[in-house]
């Protein structure tokens, strides 16, 4: 009798049990269910390491951990001294190499091609007056009333002459001519490089200056004022705030109904009944392992893709590394 009586309950559980899971059906929750895919991922953790990309000695921590900052907010400095005096050094030889150059392209002064002329003159005097010296040796050696050196004495000195009016002469052409080409361009070369210096010495001081490159909550400060830091240093870690994307994955059967700029709902455990709009910003075209070279249908639909959500009206709620669910309705 017992038995039986075992036999019939059992038998009655597995009635109401098969009946209890089919209730969804035929009330109808489960083909609402059908129309929208649901896909599990997390808030991408988005994080930046700070630092100079100068070295030097740290003047300044502005912030502490937790303290929220906007794109632009100065966050550390570094002593700016060196970085002030290679400045005013960049600049001195700036002026230097302009001066030079504007020398090049004035060419000579007036009055230096008017001390040119003035030297020509004198050299074609001087040369005229050993001409007629000269002349009266040569009349005074033909009549036996001068030595033969005094002769040759003054032709050497109007030979002298005739070469002094032709260097001053060429040295006038020169200043006539102005400086050459070369000259100048080797002029605007020399500014040039020192136009370049003197952006180092500016960008140099900028960098001096620790800015926040992004909104974001401060994470972590790492150092102190009077550090000396490298280019390779730590100041601060920077957890950034927007955009807020999601991290999530889609099974190969459903990968069709995936494409950039669609709508979907982002929940969180913390309130479900109020779901954050997002829409599809990425599709891995790689699945994220390599299948086998032969596939079973068996094999396909285990394949998944990475896909990125970018979250429209993100808050507070949505924190950096927390899972969420992905609600994506069905095409109509």
């Amino acid at each position: 009798m017992k038995i039986r009586i075992a036999i019939v309950a059992v038998v009655l559980v597995a009635i109401a049990a098969g009946w209890w899971f089919d209730l969804p059906g035929r009330l109808g929750w489960r083909g609402a269910q059908s129309d929208t895919l649901t896909l599990y991922g997390n808030v991408d953790i988005r994080q930046a390491e700070l630092g100079f990309r100068v070295s030097g000695k740290l003047a300044e921590m502005r912030l502490e951990e937790g303290e929220a900052v906007t794109a632009g907010t100065v966050l550390a400095r570094l002593d700016d001294r060196p970085f002030q005096d290679s400045l005013q050094a960049a600049r001195a030889s700036l002026a230097a190499r302009q001066a030079d150059l504007d020398k090049l392209v004035a060419g000579p002064r007036a009055a230096e091609i008017a001390q040119g002329r003035a030297t020509v003159a004198e050299r074609q005097a001087d040369l005229e007056n050993t001409e007629l010296a000269l002349a009266r040796t040569q009349q005074l050696r033909q009549g036996g009333n001068a030595p033969q050196s005094t002769l040759d004495q003054t032709q050497a000195d109007r030979d002298m002459a005739r070469a002094k009016l032709e260097s001053a002469k060429q040295a006038l052409d020169l200043l006539l001519e102005g400086n050459r080409a070369e000259d100048i361009a080797a002029g605007r070369a020399n500014l040039a490089s020192a136009q370049a210096d003197l952006a180092t010495a500016e960008t140099a001081l900028a960098d001096a200056t620790l800015k926040a490159p992004a909104d974001g909550i401060i994470l972590s400060r790492v150092t102190e004022p009077g550090a000396i830091l490298a280019t390779s240093s730590v100041a601060y870690v920077l957890s950034l705030t927007k955009p807020v994307w999601i991290r999530a994955y889609v099974a190969e059967p459903d990968l069709g109904r995936i494409h950039p700029g669609l709508e979907v709902q982002v929940v969180t455990d913390t309130r479900p009944d109020r779901p954050y709009r997002g829409r599809v910003g990425f599709v891995s075209p790689v699945a994220e392992f390599t299948p086998k070279t032969v596939q079973t249908p068996e094999l396909r639909t285990d394949l998944v893709y990475r896909m990125r959500i970018i979250v429209d009206d993100a808050d507070e709620g949505l924190r950096q590394g927390m899972p969420v669910t992905i609600r994506i309705p069905k095409a109509g």
